[in-house]
């Protein structure tokens, strides 16, 4: 059975703390994890080596430039554990990149896609999705750029659904589900704009 992964119930989901994942054999299923994995945004620690190549500009940023191109190659980055990003996926969240709720940031260099992230912006809370490189640090890159336009922007959340060790490196800690609700539904309440 198809899930419906229309604008109106993606959003609805996200503003509840759900989120859906494609599978290779399971189809698409929503998700709630517990413990949950987000960013504190006034705490997010970037390692000295990835500022200094930040600092460098090296790189060129993009917002929305590259949009399924950003969401193609994050689809190929799961290919051991099985793809999550299916067609079905790409298609609903172009969608909500076209309504203006989902964004991508791109990294460059000598103008060639390099790294990359997506994810779900409603109000004052950003759910980010996915993210890939082809140069070393490109991914870093982008994170570092989004955390930093979120705090400009006046954002209160950054979710990263699920923890794992590149994400712990930065500072991403884990909250039980209960404390996400809470926490979305205060960065429900401010208005913010991405773009």
């Amino acid at each position: 059975m198809l899930l419906d992964l229309s604008p109106e119930v993606l959003l609805r989901a996200y503003a509840s703390g759900i989120f859906p994942m494609g599978g290779d054999f399971e189809g698409i299923k929503w998700y709630s994890p517990d413990p949950r994995c987000i960013f504190e945004l006034d705490k997010f620690h970037v390692p000295k080596r990835l500022m200094r190549t930040y600092n460098k500009r090296d790189f060129q940023i993009g917002i929305n430039t590259a949009w399924e191109q950003v969401l193609r190659l994050c689809s190929r980055r799961d290919t051991d554990e099985g793809c999550w990003i299916t067609d079905e996926i790409i298609a609903a969240y172009t969608e909500l990149n076209r309504l203006g709720f989902a964004h991508s940031v791109e990294v460059y260099r000598n103008g060639q896609l390099a790294g990359g992230l997506y994810g779900v912006a409603l109000r004052g809370a950003f759910m980010g999705e996915s993210m890939f490189h082809i140069e070393r640090d490109a991914s870093k890159i982008a994170l570092v750029y989004l955390v930093q336009r979120l705090k400009e922007k006046g954002y209160k959340l950054l979710d990263t659904q699920y923890s794992t060790s590149h994400l712990s490196t930065f500072g991403a800690s884990l909250i039980p589900r209960d404390e996400y609700i809470k926490r979305l539904h205060e960065a429900l309440m401010v208005d913010c704009s991405f773009v």
